[in-house]
């Protein structure tokens, strides 16, 4: 009798565990394509959550350029014509968080399309030996994609079709502050080389705000960090005003200055320059 009360109580222990263990996974694997809320209809919008909380959040647009062979009309030589496609709305997604390494896979037509983005994070020291500060940043360090020319909504008339793999070669883009969001409404442009004969795929990234590592609030941004593109377009934008400000400011000054001097002239006028006629007045 005791030993069926041991296996029992044994039998729940393990039952337990397991459960423990799948919610830990479920919890892990949790994820979110929220491209719906964009007002913007390429604009994607991915959330990633571990144990209930935000992790990881991703936010653009994406274009890809992919160039494939086709037969030509003599049946013997091939020619490149191009594909070109957006990253459509309702894909599903994986993701992964972690204290140093971040991913998120997003598949799209029945997994003929997956792009993957790998983020890392790591120290790096600025200044000279004498001043030397150790920062933390995080990066993109690696973009992949994965497509079917057998797929034939993209690829039409594709000489031997299938699929093929593109990725980038020691890539660091997105190099931003820890703790902080990437934001970037300008174009980012990445080169992949693809499996398919080296061939070059470009991948055109806008509208973005992403962040991997350190997110305070659910479902929020933390303080963002713009891209050298947006902060030169805001200068320039802003130049024209300052210098409009600054002219105004010159002009005001100088009709200041030339007001006073005719009033000083004025009354340097009004009085005899003759000595002798002070004894007349």
């Amino acid at each position: 009798m005791e030993s069926i009360r041991f296996n029992t109580l044994d039998s729940v222990g393990v039952f337990l565990c397991l459960l423990r263990l799948l919610s830990r996974v479920f919890a892990e694997q949790e994820v979110e394509n929220l491209s719906g809320l964009s007002t913007n209809p390429d604009k994607d919008i991915f959330v990633v959550r571990e144990n209930g909380t935000t992790c990881l959040m991703a936010e653009f647009a994406v274009r890809f350029l992919v160039p494939y062979d086709v037969l030509a009309l003599n049946g013997i030589d091939l020619i490149t014509e191009q594909a070109s496609f957006v990253l459509p709305r309702g894909a599903e997604i994986e993701g992964k968080c972690g204290n140093t390494d971040a991913e998120l896979h997003v598949s799209w037509m029945n997994n003929a399309y997956t792009f993957r983005i790998y983020f890392s994070k790591e120290k790096r020291t600025k200044g000279s030996d004498g001043k030397a500060k150790e920062t933390e940043v995080w990066k993109i360090n690696k973009v992949q994609l994965v497509y079917d020319t057998s797929e034939t909504s993209h690829f039409i008339n594709a000489y031997n079709p299938g699929k093929h793999t593109a990725s980038t070669h020691r890539l660091s883009a997105l190099v931003t502050p820890a703790g902080r969001s990437y934001v970037c409404a300008a174009q980012q442009t990445l080169t992949l080389l693809s499996s398919d004969h080296q061939k070059g795929i470009t991948v055109y990234m806008s509208d973005i705000q992403i962040q991997p590592f350190g997110i305070k609030s659910d479902f929020v941004f933390s303080e963002p960090y713009k891209c050298i593109t947006d902060q030169r377009e805001q200068l320039e934008e802003a130049l024209p005003l300052v210098l409009g400000l600054i002219l105004g400011l010159i002009i005001v000054i100088t009709v200041t200055i030339y007001h006073f001097h005719l009033k000083l002239t004025a009354a340097q006028s009004q009085l005899p320059r003759d000595r002798s006629l002070y004894k007349n007045m």
